[in-house]
């Protein structure tokens, strides 16, 4: 059993941590063309195959609830981010893709985030990245 007091604190650290590196990130998005939660949703979307994606999938791997997903896919629609399609082999669920001006959005981004991102996680070497990518699998149980 590991140390309660050590637990919470290592806890805490890393909710703090995550919380301020996010809150300096968001930054990255204030004068982009898509929000943070519409590339949230075409991160999913652009790196599955062909460029599109499960509705499901995409509301597993996000960051917020089911139905803020489904009213966020409808203004993406609307925005011409994406298309929506019933999925031929569920019936009940829909596929999402992205249309080339959400892809070409989202890539733009991407490179931006990924700059910000990297600068912001050299304050740590590549052995404590490992350390720290290895750490947080073994918490979300990969």
């Amino acid at each position: 059993m590991t140390d309660r007091e050590l637990a919470l604190r290592a806890w805490e650290s890393l909710f703090r941590a995550q919380h301020e590196l996010l809150a300096e990130m968001s930054g990255d998005f204030s004068a982009a063309d898509i929000t943070e939660a519409e590339y949230d949703v075409l991160l999913t979307v652009v790196r599955s195959g062909e460029m599109t994606a499960r509705l499901r999938d995409v509301t597993a791997n996000s960051l917020i609830s089911q139905p803020s997903v489904s009213r966020l896919v409808d203004r993406m629609v609307a925005r011409e981010l994406i298309t929506k399609a019933v999925d031929p082999e569920d019936g009940r669920g829909a596929l999402l893709t992205a249309t080339d001006a959400g892809a070409r959005a989202f890539r733009q981004m991407a490179t931006r985030h990924g700059r910000s991102i990297a600068e912001r996680m050299s304050r740590l070497d590549d052995e404590e990245l490992a350390t720290l990518y290895a750490l947080t699998q073994k918490l979300r149980g990969n």
